[in-house]
């Protein structure tokens, strides 16, 4: 029996991922990850890193990140506790969908998780105070290959559910989008 529903969202290899948990008495037991069911939706390799935060303040901003190839990742966020508005920006390079996002509402209680393939940015909003993220990585980070997109970028246009805050040194510091941008190639 499946213990994931998996969902194809509006930016090819975005996918949903719907968490089926069995519950009785005693509470739940839930998959967070399962390889065969994955699959189905291109993640093929072994998990090469799991990562885990916590955002104490409703409103704050992390990302948009990702890693530029050859360590290009696919990535499974989920929310263990609270609420994030999770969003993907899709970064391929000659995609019918380059530079659209796409965002979701994952959160402990909706059993929601995101499947990010390679070539996208992430960076999520927390809606709530202490939201905390388990995030399965297909490639180790590689500091070298950190990239990251500027999450007020007008280009992008990102409709943040809340007034933007807590944007770390790092983010607040990604140069805006060019004209030239020609997006990642995989």
């Amino acid at each position: 029996m499946s213990r994931l529903s998996l969902a194809p969202l509006p930016l090819p290899g975005l996918v949903r991922v719907q968490r089926q948990p069995l519950r009785d008495a005693r509470g739940f037991f839930e998959r967070l990850f399962c390889a065969e069911e994955l699959a189905e939706v291109g993640w093929t390799q072994p998990i090469a890193q799991i990562n885990r935060s916590l955002t104490h303040q409703a409103g704050s901003v992390r990302g948009l990140h990702y890693q530029q190839p050859p360590h290009a990742e696919t990535k499974l966020v989920t929310c263990l506790r609270g609420a994030v508005w999770d969003v993907a920006v899709d970064l391929r390079a000659g995609s019918p969908t380059f530079l659209r996002w796409h965002a979701e509402l994952l959160s402990a209680e909706n059993g929601c998780a995101l499947l990010i393939p390679p070539g996208f940015a992430h960076g999520f909003q927390a809606q709530s105070f202490e939201a905390e993220l388990l995030y399965c990585h297909s490639a180790p980070h590689a500091p070298e290959a950190e990239a990251g997109l500027h999450p007020l970028d007008a280009r992008l246009a990102i409709a943040w559910p809340l007034p933007v805050q807590g944007l770390s040194a790092r983010d607040a510091g990604q140069a805006w989008l060019t004209e030239d941008f020609q997006g990642v190639r995989l």
